[in-house]
């Protein structure tokens, strides 16, 4: 099975992240603290408890090299931890909104972060030496609903979101004195902050999870609608596809090689979506074995098995609860899966593990190492 480590640490989890030697792991129970556990001796145990935020904690994101914590909450805030000594101390990022900060990750090369809100802003936060403080440049006027998620493109400048009024953006975040002019970023470093390089309208319903490959040449995010959109060559005239699937909506999504990508989210069984020698995407297969149980044949109409739902008969293969126990949900994960992390090396252009966590309150880490008919596509 993919699945090599299953662990319990609360109730429910809002999201994750991990330490750079993989070693501590960062989650929120759905409250407004961010709990930290350390592996010691084959046991997880709790190290750390960070205690700043008011409300719920909606965004945490572990940078690999500066060993730095960004959390966000619907509490409007940002704080960067730091370890000095035994304890993280937090130094508040203003990010001058109005409503929840809802996503945060940090750039490549950690010198900057986004933070996407319920404000219809993103800010892009970097720290003034002068001051020495983190201040923050807002993407104003752009969004017409709450950002819903963030992702940094390889170059470290351009920066793709997601949205629910179903559309997603790429846009600039050139910062003078942060970033450089390098040639290997292209047309992009010339782009003033803030400008938007592409505006992708193929959703008609809420749009969630966006990932861009590692080579940065494909990106991928998903709508409510049950689909992933596929779209290559980023820029004035970009290259679009996409897979609609019967299952239910994913939330994130995750490329582990350029030619494979893993979307989890309400099947609460991650999905693995891949592309032929032609460029074409399709569905694969669920990565963990799901759990049903086939009962016989469906006979009657479908008046009949809404009649039957209606009144709790268990026929036609449902039973009391008007489930369809020929399709029953899930796996490993128990509910929702809301985040999904790479564990390999950053910038790695494949991984074959990663970990995800949900509503059930599970941390789950996948191994594809034994996923032969997987292993063809990466």
């Amino acid at each position: 099975m993919a699945a090599v480590a299953v662990h319990q640490f609360a109730p429910c989890i809002t999201c994750h992240a991990w330490s750079p030697d993989r070693s501590m792991v960062a989650f929120c129970p759905n409250n407004s603290e961010v709990h930290i556990y350390k592996l010691s001796e084959d046991k997880w145990e709790q190290a750390h408890i960070l205690q700043k935020h008011d409300q719920i904690v909606s965004g945490i994101d572990w940078s690999s090299r500066a060993n730095r914590i960004v959390t966000v909450s619907h509490d409007r805030n940002s704080y960067v931890w730091n370890y000095e000594g035994s304890e993280w101390v937090p130094t508040l990022v203003i990010l001058r909104l109005n409503r929840a900060a809802l996503c945060v990750q940090w750039s490549p090369q950690e010198n900057k972060f986004a933070v996407g809100s319920g404000a219809k802003t993103v800010c892009i936060c970097y720290y003034e030496q002068e001051n020495n403080w983190w201040v923050s440049k807002l993407i104003r006027k752009r969004h017409n609903s709450s950002v819903t998620s963030v992702a940094w493109h390889p170059n470290n400048i351009l920066l793709a979101t997601t949205s629910t009024d179903g559309k997603c953006r790429v846009f600039s975040t050139f910062i003078k004195g942060v970033d450089t002019r390098d040639s290997k970023a292209g047309s992009s470093s010339d782009s003033k902050f803030g400008q938007q390089i592409l505006q992708l309208d193929l959703s008609f319903s809420w749009a969630f999870g966006v990932n861009w490959s590692p080579s940065g040449n494909t990106l991928a995010y998903v709508g409510h609608s049950s689909t992933i959109y596929f779209v290559d060559d980023v820029g004035p005239s970009p290259l679009a596809q996409n897979v609609a699937f019967r299952d239910l909506p994913l939330r994130d999504v995750l490329f582990i090689s350029e030619k494979v990508v893993i979307g989890v989210g309400f099947d609460c069984n991650p999905m693995v979506f891949a592309a032929d020698e032609s460029g074409m995407w399709s569905f694969v297969r669920f990565l963990g074995e799901r759990k049903t149980s086939s009962t016989g044949p469906k006979y009657g109409s479908q008046f009949s098995e809404a009649f039957g739902k209606l009144y709790g008969q268990s026929k036609h293969g449902i039973n009391n609860d008007g489930v369809d126990n020929s399709r029953q949900r899930g796996g490993v994960h128990e509910n929702c899966i809301t985040c999904i992390v790479p564990l390999g090396e950053a910038g790695s252009s494949t991984i074959t593990r990663f970990s995800t966590s949900g509503l059930d309150g599970k941390v789950v880490i996948w191994d594809l190492e034994s996923q032969q008919d997987l292993l063809e596509y990466l």
